[in-house]
């Protein structure tokens, strides 16, 4: 929860007085409207209207956030850029309502699949993107695996029928040690979602694992499964 957002569950959550001391008070009733208000509206602005998600402006501003905390901290930030493979096929055979609801299902799938501390936002059309607090590489591979296989293992049911869907995905990451903006660090990642996407589609693109990235033996159990599996491809 950002610092807006606390400030704001703050205010919602302390009950207004009345100014004049009355138990029945108009002004009370209005303040609470406008509360409601403001949460709605503030709700609106960082939420992408079709499928619930943050939107594109809101990831902007978390991204810069995380970035920040990682020149503080020194713990990394890593992005998974997100492309649904062969969208334009789904939105020609079956209509665009189709394709808004398969965007929709990705969604919720990112919702289901990422962890409590990830911030899973839609960038744009059938792009999505997740941003990774505190995350080094070696940790974000299983989360971008465990994407990639869950989407690919829960088709959209259409008309009773199940439409596979797969997608493609690139990874960045961000250290106190480098010198990188927020657009350097999208356009890494959507350079390694084209590599995924000229690799074959349905598989991860990533920058070589070094000596900065702490692996523990659980994390090398799980890049050992996904290197064997041949799902994810290194620069």
């Amino acid at each position: 929860m950002t610092a807006n957002q606390q400030e704001l569950h703050k205010h919602q959550q302390t009950p207004p007085i009345c100014p004049v001391g009355e138990t029945d008070c108009g002004i009370i009733s209005e303040v609470a409207e406008l509360r409601q208000n403001l949460a709605e509206l503030s709700s609106l602005v960082r939420t992408d209207t079709l499928t619930g998600i943050a939107n594109y402006r809101y990831f902007l501003q978390a991204l810069e956030q995380e970035i920040e905390r990682t020149q503080r901290s020194g713990q990394p930030t890593s992005l998974i850029m997100i492309d649904i493979d062969f969208f334009k096929k789904i939105n020609d055979q079956w209509g665009h309502e189709v394709g808004n609801q398969a965007l929709i299902h990705l969604s919720r799938l990112l919702q289901q699949i990422v962890r409590k501390l990830d911030i899973p936002c839609r960038y744009g059309g059938e792009e999505f993107a997740v941003i990774l607090p505190d995350t080094h590489l070696a940790a974000c591979l299983p989360v971008a695996e465990r994407i990639r296989q869950g989407i690919e293992k829960s088709p959209l049911t259409v008309a009773g029928q199940p439409l596979p869907m797969t997608v493609s995905l690139g990874i960045s990451t961000y250290t106190d040690k480098q010198k990188t903006t927020v657009e350097d660090l999208v356009a890494q990642a959507d350079q390694y979602l084209y590599q995924a996407k000229e690799s074959g589609r349905n598989c991860i693109c990533h920058a070589q694992l070094t000596s900065v990235d702490i692996v523990t033996t659980e994390e090398k159990q799980a890049l050992s499964e996904l290197f064997g599996s041949g799902t994810t491809k290194k620069d």
